[in-house]
Parts: structure tokens; C-alpha cells; sequence
């Protein structure tokens, strides 16, 4: 079963659906596809919470899911990534300084919410190397839709990779960063308070 989503979730959900619809009456089947593909990714965090037991914000699944809207479905199908210089470098900044945050809280999940079990080092480096491990993940999507699909993902190819993981590696290092000053007991900057908000809500309560 699904749990209740955030509003904007819900509002993505209803523009893909329509826009699908749009495109089967229009036959327009690569806006189809794209738009379903989209919808079908942005269930992934939220089924699997269920494979995993980690419950996570609904706020942080609506983060996720304009994320991916933005990348697969306006990149895509309005082709934003040519109309717009800098929405792929904002797309994948933005959502490498997320998975960085988002590896602290797994660290802190890994020692049972007791922060001061762990080196905050340590911790940094953990979750530096979940960001770039997903935005990896995420470049070997980009080749399979292009690939299977025919899509134009990559865009420049190598440059564009490339480009996407230096960029990965930037928004990863701020991320992890954060989540070292929040390992710290540093919690007076923006992201660390948000570090220590996505842990509180994770786990449902402050760790020690």
C-alpha cells in the first residue's frame, strides 16, 4: 500500500497521466513513453520503503520525483537540456547535494541513530560515495534509454558524462559536507539543520 504523498507528488502524477493520455490520442508514442517512464521512476523511493523498511519524507520523495520529472520528462520530451544552458547542470547539483544528505542519514541508520558511535570522517565519506554511486547509476540510464529507446540522453555523449559526473562529485562533496558538520554536532548552517530534519523524520526521533 502506498502511503499518503506529498501534493506535489500527486500533482506530477496527474500532469504525466494527462500528457500520456494527450499523447495516445495524438499518437504521439515516444510522450508516452517518455511521460510513463517518468511516473514509473518516481514510485522507485516509494516502493521501496517497503524492500527496505526506511520510511522516507514525503517532502523528500516530491524533491526526488521534480527531479526526475525534470531530467527524464521536461529534459526529454521539451527538450530543456538545448533550450536551457544550465538545467543539467542544476538538475544533477541539486540532486547530488540531496543523495549526499540522504547518505549521512543511512550512516546514522547503520548505527541505530547513536551518531556518536560513528567517526564523522567516516561518515562524510560514506555518503560522498552513495551520491556518486547513484549519479553513476544514473549515467548507466542514460546510456540503457538510449540505447533501447533510442533517446537522446546523453546528448554530447563522453562530454556530457563526464560533465554529469564532475558535476555529481561537487553537489556529492557539499552534501557529505553537511553531513559532517551535522555528524559534529554542528548543526548552525542551513543544510546540516536540514540533515539533522531528514534524520529526525527518518527515524522519529533526534539521535543522540
Amino acid at each position: 500500500m502506498i502511503e499518503r504523498q506529498h501534493p506535489i507528488t500527486y500533482t506530477i502524477w496527474s500532469l504525466l497521466a494527462l500528457v500520456a493520455l494527450w499523447g495516445v490520442l495524438e499518437r504521439q508514442w515516444s510522450l508516452v513513453l517518455i511521460a510513463l517512464l517518468t511516473v514509473g521512476l518516481t514510485l522507485i523511493p516509494i516502493l521501496g520503503q517497503s524492500w527496505t523498511g526506511i520510511r522516507l519524507p514525503s517532502g523528500f520523495i516530491a524533491a526526488v520525483s521534480i527531479f526526475i520529472t525534470a531530467t527524464v520528462f521536461l529534459g526529454e520530451a521539451f527538450d530543456f537540456y538545448e533550450r536551457l544552458w544550465w538545467w543539467d547542470l542544476a538538475a544533477h547539483s541539486g540532486s547530488a547535494v540531496g543523495f549526499g544528505m540522504v547518505g549521512t542519514v543511512l550512516v546514522v541508520l547503520l548505527v541505530r541513530g547513536d551518531k556518536l558511535a560513528l567517526a564523522p570522517g567516516l561518515g562524510a565519506l560514506f555518503a560522498f560515495s552513495f551520491a556518486i554511486s547513484i549519479g553513476t547509476l544514473w549515467e548507466v540510464f542514460e546510456y540503457g534509454m538510449d540505447t533501447i529507446f533510442s533517446l537522446n540522453m546523453q546528448k554530447s555523449g563522453l562530454d556530457d558524462t563526464m560533465g554529469d559526473l564532475v558535476v555529481d562529485a561537487i553537489g556529492a562533496a557539499i552534501g557529505a559536507t553537511a553531513g559532517y558538520y551535522y555528524l559534529r554536532g554542528w548543526t548552525d548552517g542551513r543544510l546540516s539543520r536540514a540533515v539533522a530534519t531528514l534524520v529526525a523524520s527518518v527515524t522519529g526521533k533526534s539521535p543522540r
